[in-house]
């Protein structure tokens, strides 16, 4: 038997960001430092303003902190909100499969900036009673298995044929022979499985593939896989928006949940100081968070507190951001986050399933190589010189998106150009992609755009070590 861990992450190949674009208040409040004048009879004295002050300080690292757990949960009661899988919705029950049928295209509107390059199938886990196993097939493409505890961090990545058994980590069992444990330590888990997808004709290829994964039970697994899935459930109160359900939450609601959580899924070891800090606010495993703690008018506070962490909150995303010519990307310790809590946040905020760099780099500009921001009002070439250095079974592609971070409606129904499209190259075998929003006469290279837009240029499987030498495609504008 081999056991996967994080550690093994870092060699292996993968793929995926699903980024929502709303920016949040999600760091620490920052509230100036001031000298008071003595207080008024029945007025709080400055010692007492201070440690309320410290409190809310306090109720904003909470917050911060116990975000992605949260987010996560809403997510997976959402998600599996249903009697049974439904492709449509794109649910299923706990400890099963969803697969996901074709790519987006300018009607779907479920996330924002998704992903034109793979079809996804995905599972929500729940390990309390025993380990799931997970059959992975034999495949002819690039298709791989990404799985996350409770709090966003990437447990590992697996692409091998094989037997995967997905199991909480304080579980004691045997597994049988030829089974790979994987070490989640939160009953709570997620997988998400990328499976590449080559245009329309390529679908049933990709179905087939999608048949042949199993997920059940690991006492079915042992007695010869013969097993039935059973029904979920349905409630009308769990059909929400995950983002808009857990933002509209007020600190009792919120705290208690995470309170909840936290006892079959435990804050890490590293963890230690932070959780010890928390408790003095009643946040922990297992504690009842008292509103009584707070000061105030206690909703404006709350909704104070979100709306004044933009400023600091801009400067974290800053400070990982990492710029590569005109174009800029989420750096490390993206998907693997330690004890950088309000990095955690901010990326799942934006988007749940994010990797580590040297599994997908997805880079984004909204400018050209003057500083200019693009629009469709002018047409611009984007040049590569050479294309995006990848590891063996990488590929990359380039989307436009439109302000509000959909795909752009387009008379072709084309939303990117990726390395397995039919572009015609240069005579010097460089490529000149061209983005407009009337349709020329030679179609092969062009990239529709519409109003103000932006670019993601997606890398999987990035050579690491030739990306830092490598020169970016510029964007410049056509006469």
């Amino acid at each position: 038997m081999e056991t996967l861990t994080k550690e093994r992450v870092i060699t292996m190949k993968e793929i995926f960001i699903i980024v929502l674009a709303v920016i949040m208040a999600l760091t620490p409040l920052m509230l100036p430092a001031c000298s008071a004048p003595a207080p008024e009879p029945g007025e709080a004295s400055t010692t007492e303003q201070g440690n309320r002050k410290d409190v809310w300080k306090t109720v904003s690292e909470a917050y911060i902190y116990a975000f992605p757990l949260v987010i996560m949960d809403a997510t997976k009661t959402s998600s599996t909100n249903t009697v049974e899988f439904d492709p449509i919705k794109g649910k299923a029950p706990v400890n099963q499969l969803m697969h996901g049928e074709q790519l987006a295209d300018a009607s779907f509107k479920t996330i924002v900036t998704p992903n034109v390059d793979t079809v996804y199938s995905s599972a929500w886990y729940d390990l309390s009673d025993e380990p799931m196993v997970y059959v992975f097939p034999e495949t002819d493409r690039f298709c791989n298995v990404q799985v996350f505890d409770a709090w966003t961090n990437t447990v590992t990545v697996f692409d091998k044929a094989g037997a995967y058994a997905i199991t909480l980590s304080t579980w004691k069992g045997d597994l049988p022979e030829g089974v790979t444990r994987i070490n989640v330590p939160t009953a709570m888990s997620w997988s998400i499985t990328r499976t590449v997808l080559s245009g329309e004709e390529d679908q049933p290829n990709v179905r087939a593939i999608q048949e042949n994964m199993k997920l059940l039970p690991l006492s079915s697994y042992v007695q010869g896989g013969d097993y039935s899935a059973p029904k979920g459930s349905y409630a009308q109160e769990n059909d929400y928006v995950p983002i808009e359900k857990v933002l509209s939450m007020g600190p009792k609601d919120f705290f208690n949940r995470a309170n909840e959580l936290m006892k079959t899924n435990p804050p890490a070891p590293a963890d230690g100081a932070k959780v010890e800090k928390l408790a003095e606010i009643n946040v922990g495993p297992g504690m009842n968070f008292d509103l009584s703690v707070l000061s105030g008018d206690i909703e404006a506070k709350w909704k104070e507190m979100l709306q004044n962490l933009r400023a600091e909150f801009e400067t974290e995303v800053t400070k990982f951001s990492v710029d590569l010519g005109q174009w800029s990307y989420f750096g490390p310790p993206i998907g693997d986050f330690g004890t950088e809590y309000t990095y955690r946040a901010t990326v799942a905020l934006r988007g749940l399933g994010a990797n580590t760099v040297d599994v997908a780099l997805y880079m984004r500009t909204d400018v050209d190589r003057s500083g200019e921001m693009l629009t469709a009002d002018k047409t611009y070439a984007m040049h590569f010189e050479t294309f995006p250095p990848l590891l063996d079974g990488g590929f990359w592609s380039v989307t436009a998106y439109g302000s509000d971070d959909f795909l752009i409606d387009n008379p072709i129904d084309r939303y990117c150009i990726n390395d397995r499209s039919n572009f015609i190259l240069n005579e010097d075998g460089s490529l000149d992609i061209i983005l407009s929003e009337g349709q020329l006469d030679e179609i092969a290279n062009w990239l529709p755009v519409a109003g103000d837009f932006h670019l993601i240029l997606r890398i999987y499987t990035p050579d690491m070590e030739a990306l830092a030498s490598w020169q970016p495609p510029v964007i410049r504008v056509l006469d």
